[in-house]
Order: structure tokens, then sequence, then C-alpha cells
């Protein structure tokens, strides 16, 4: 239960400060070297996080952390791809200029981001698995899964609705 706690409180600070870089859409920009900062800060929480609780063994860590860093780039491919969508999106709400064909679009894009994240963790699961002892590879695709709830969670909250 320690382990669930420790982690939900790193992770509201993660969201909370996901929600600084989220907001800005909605309001105002931040410098992009802020942005930077940010972004670099959560993924070293990020990755302390992993660490702490998967408890590998040095040659579970060899095998294990080039997947790790793989799959993390490909999760900020995607991640780019949803904030351009939300910045599109952001800007139409702010000029009240969304029309039914920008809003398909949004919705289009935004159904394949959640395709894409799909078939990005079924293939990622299955070279998490070849690297790990199952249960440990479950323990981290929990751990994804969690900042990944908790990502979509804060942008449900935080992102308006379609006027």
């Amino acid at each position: 239960m320690k382990r669930g706690i420790w982690t939900r409180c790193s992770a509201i600070l993660f969201v909370a400060v996901l929600g600084s870089v989220t907001m800005p859409a909605w309001s105002q920009d931040k410098p992009a070297n802020n942005l930077q900062i940010i972004h670099e800060k959560l993924k070293a929480d990020k990755k302390f996080i992993v660490a702490k609780y998967m408890e590998l063994t040095e040659s579970e860590a060899k095998k294990f952390w080039p997947v790790y860093e793989d799959y993390q780039k490909d999760l900020q491919k995607l991640n780019e791809r949803l904030l351009n969508m939300l910045q599109s999106y952001a800007g139409d709400y702010r000029n009240k200029s969304l029309t039914d064909e920008k809003a398909q679009k949004l919705l289009d894009e935004w159904i394949a981001i959640d395709q894409d994240e799909v078939k990005q963790r079924r293939a990622y699961a299955s070279r998490v698995v070849k690297a790990l002892p199952a249960k440990k590879a479950a323990r981290y695709l929990q751990i994804e899964n969690e900042y990944r709830v908790l990502i979509k969670y804060d942008l449900a909250a935080t992102v308006p609705l379609v006027q």
C-alpha cells in the first residue's frame, strides 16, 4: 500500500506541473525555455519513480532501460501530436472560430492518437516482457498506465468543452 500512496503523491505533483503546461493553451503562453525545463524535470521524476518501484537487478536493468528510453521517445511523439491538436483547438476556442469541419478533423486526430497509443502499448508490452520477468513487466506497464491516465484526467479537467 505504501507504494501506491507514494506513487499517487508523486503523480499528483506530476499532474500539477503538467497542468501548468496545459493551462497556457487556454490563457497565455509560457516562454519555451520554461516549458523545456518543466519537461526535463518531469522526465527525470518519472524515471526516478520507475527505477524506485521496479527493483531491477543489474542484468534486468541492462535489458529494460533501453526499451524504456525507446518507449518514452515514442510516447513523446504521441504527446507532441496531442499538444498540436490541443493548440489548434485552443486557438479556435479563443477566437470562437471552431467550425463543424475543424471539429471533425480534431475528432479524427484524437481518435487516431488513441489508436496509435494502443498499438504502441501493445508493441512495447511485448518488448518489456522480453526484457523482464512477467511480473516486473506488468508492474512497469501499470506505472506507465497510471501516468497516462493522470495526464488524460488532467486534460479532461482543464480542456474546455466545445462550444
